[in-house]
Formats: C-alpha cells, structure tokens, sequence
C-alpha cells in the first residue's frame, strides 16, 4: 500500500463527516458564500466583480458536489414547511 493510499484511507471519514455537514448545512454555507462575496464586492468597489461573482459559483459547485454522495444525483429538495 502506497503512500497515497494510506492518506486516502485515513481522509475517507473526513470527507464523510464534510459530505454529511454539507448536506445539511447546504443553505447556510451558500449564505455565507453570497455574504463574503458581497462584502469583498463592496470593499473591492465592484472591480473585481466578475471574479468575486466566477469565485463564488465555483465555491457554491464544490459544496454541491460535497453534498452529493450518490453520484451526481442531486439531493431531494427539503420538505415544505
């Protein structure tokens, strides 16, 4: 067993523990994400808008990908309240 496959073998509960945490806390985590952005946009003056705007969608494409475990297929949307 090679180098890699040891790290890979030790890391596999923590990309669970991420995937789970993603899961459930896709909402909050985009929040955040749309937050950050804003604020750096503000800060920024909006010169780099089209950067901070390409930076946050890829970030909010990560998490996605996180929170599916299944393959690609998209979770089930939450229940209505």
């Amino acid at each position: 067993m090679g180098f890699m496959d040891n790290v890979k073998a030790k890391l596999a509960p923590a990309k669970e523990k991420v995937s789970d945490l993603a899961q459930q806390h896709g909402d909050k985590i985009d929040q955040g994400l749309e937050k950050a952005a804003r604020t750096v946009d503000e800060k920024t003056k909006g010169k780099y808008s089209d950067k901070i705007v390409t930076g946050r969608q890829k970030a909010k494409d990560a998490v996605d990908k996180l929170a599916n475990k299944d393959g690609g297929t998209p979770p089930p949307p939450p229940p209505a309240a």
